[in-house]
């Protein structure tokens, strides 16, 4: 399985850009680093995105840390443990410079479930989901408003057919996306959530095989499916009650083995991560369909080319930089500016080992 976040598998807390203005307000970036077993934090300049290592940083996480979530209040960071002996969840507080504190025990998601490889935080910040993907399930947890300390909630974890290869929450928090593979093509399932409780509603299929990248419009009336295998994007609308239905035209060629995708805050601009052609797509949004059209104000490919292996990106929701996580040998963290739907690139930052999630904390 190409092991990436997300969507995201991939959350992000908000980064306040004033258009027209400059601001002083510090922002923070964290990265998990799974050889490394460390997440390494930096601060960002808002007003050209430059980042400066924290002091203290790298810090030591769990075996294998793969995925992180940022509580919506910024004063916690979660990451997923899968390795060897962990099968569990490192809480982090965050001081006001940014630095992380790990808060010990860590939280196992034993014994019904193992191998903790994708987070996605709810909306409100009072649930956390973790995908696991040995056992094939989604365990969920409670999240103490005060402390960040997390509890199993009741007839957790929920059985998913398949191993998991991203999920994504709808903005309101209201249904789960999660993707899975099949032989032939790929699926996704879909949730109904009630308190963090997991129903299963639906499963559809994706028309595309190793669907490994999800992504939900703002709205929440589009979902976006970059199926690695076929080098396809599948997109779907989506009814009141989380049901999907193809949109025409959909499943839409794209590059070079897709591995992410994402679209801008307000949902104009959708960007894919083409791993083996070391490019990031670029597409403006239908407002009306969904579908994506290659962006015509780009350059004339409608590609940006990236570092090695590009496998998984972030969009600030202020709209003023994108993160992009590089997996070949430079093993690097790529900054681009976005200005209407474009990318110009920035700055890369080596981290000596390979990331695999970024977060953004603006408080």
């Amino acid at each position: 399985m190409l092991q990436k976040v997300l969507g995201l598998v991939l959350v992000v807390a908000s980064i306040m850009g004033f258009i027209g203005c400059g601001t002083t307000a510090n922002h923070y970036i964290y990265a998990s680093l799974p050889a490394a077993n460390q997440i390494i934090a930096y601060r960002e300049d808002p007003n050209s995105g430059v980042l400066t290592q924290i002091a203290g940083s790298p810090y030591a996480a769990g075996d294998g840390a793969r995925s992180l979530a940022l509580h919506p209040s910024g004063k916690f960071l979660y990451a997923a443990n899968p390795g060897q002996n962990e099968n569990d969840i490192s809480l982090f507080t965050i001081a006001s410079n940014g630095a992380l504190a790990e808060v010990l025990p860590r939280t196992s998601v034993a014994p019904n479930a193992s191998l903790p490889q994708l987070l996605v935080m709810d909306p409100a910040g009072a649930f956390l989901y973790v995908a696991n993907v040995a056992s094939k399930n989604i365990s969920v947890f409670s999240i103490d408003s005060g402390s960040g300390a997390l509890t199993a909630v009741a007839n957790s974890p929920f059985f998913v057919s398949s191993a998991p290869l991203d999920m994504q929450l709808t903005p309101s928090g209201n249904f789960l996306f999660v993707t899975i593979a099949s032989p032939s093509s790929g699926s996704i399932v879909a949730f109904s959530v009630n308190a963090g409780k997991l129903t299963q509603a639906s499963l559809t299929a994706t028309n595309g095989i190793n669907p490994n990248g999800l992504a939900i419009d703002p709205s929440g009336t589009h979902l976006y499916v970059a199926n690695s295998g076929s080098n396809s994007v599948s997109i779907f609308s989506i009814n009141s009650a989380g049901a999907l239905t193809g949109v025409q035209g959909s499943p839409l060629a794209v590059g070079s083995v897709p591995v992410a995708l994402i679209l801008d805050p307000q949902g104009k601009f959708l960007y894919v991560a083409n791993q083996a052609a070391s490019n990031v797509a670029a597409y403006s949004i239908n407002a009306t369909s969904g579908l994506p059209d290659i962006l015509t104000t780009s350059t004339t490919t409608g590609t940006f080319s990236t570092e090695s292996s590009p496998n998984f990106l972030v969009v600030d929701p202020s709209g003023k930089y994108m993160y992009v996580g590089n997996q070949g040998s430079s093993a690097g963290i790529q900054v681009f500016g976005l200005s209407s739907g474009n990318l110009t690139a920035l700055s890369t930052y080596a981290v000596g080992n390979t990331p695999s999630s970024i977060v953004v904390r603006d408080k």
